[in-house]
């Protein structure tokens, strides 16, 4: 196996996970709709995906979610706040990307996400985390295209099978190992340092 040089970790799923989904579902109750209606319109609308390719702003795309809710437009700030409260910083996957950097290795982040990613990033602290940040928003493109895997490699500068990259949808894991990323599909109990150990089994070259 050719050595790593270098990881690319996605955000949602990854480095911060939904764990108590309550908040999300009180909102369903509060608006008389069926479970899951708030988190689809959220997070599994076409305006969404028209946010995380930063074609509309933050504003536009709240005050969508409002309209496919039938909210009142002075409650959407109490949304926005309820809705990601039950999401947690996961301080494992935290240490271990820090842990990379401290052994020399590039770490970068390639996540589809809207502008405010980074206001999310620095409320829980790690704005510094990681070496570079592709966001798709700012990017213009979104996994799994093939392109926004590669502007993270050139700017990386490695080769794609220099490269580890972590995910935790399966279409974005399919997408990289197609383009021969190593890949690790990242699900709740998975023991990522463990994961990740047998690509750092090589002796980097220091010499270069």
């Amino acid at each position: 196996m050719a050595a790593v040089k270098a990881f690319i970790f996605d955000f949602g799923g990854v480095i911060v996970r939904t764990e108590d989904p309550r908040p999300r579902h009180a909102w369903d109750e509060r608006l008389g709709l069926p479970v899951g209606s708030v988190e689809r319109a959220v997070h599994h609308s076409d305006i969404w995906i028209q946010a995380q390719l930063g074609r509309i702003t933050p504003s536009v795309y709240w005050k969508g979610v409002a309209e496919l809710l039938y909210m009142r437009g002075e409650d959407i700030d109490d949304l926005r706040r309820d809705y990601f409260s039950g999401d947690r910083l996961n301080y494992r996957v935290v240490d271990l990307i820090r842990d990379l950097r401290t052994a020399g290795y590039p770490v970068a982040l390639l996540s589809n996400e809207s502008i405010e990613l980074e206001t999310r990033m620095a409320q829980y602290g790690v704005q510094d985390l990681f070496d570079h940040c592709f966001i798709s928003a700012y990017m213009g493109m979104m996994k799994p295209d093939p392109t926004a895997f590669r502007v993270a490699l050139q700017t990386l500068h490695v080769l794609p099978h220099e490269a580890v990259f972590i995910d935790d949808s399966l279409p974005n894991i399919r997408a990289a190992q197609a383009l021969s990323i190593n890949a690790v599909l990242f699900r709740a109990d998975t023991d990522l340092r463990t994961e990740l150990a047998k690509y750092l089994r090589d002796e980097r070259d220091h010499t270069e």
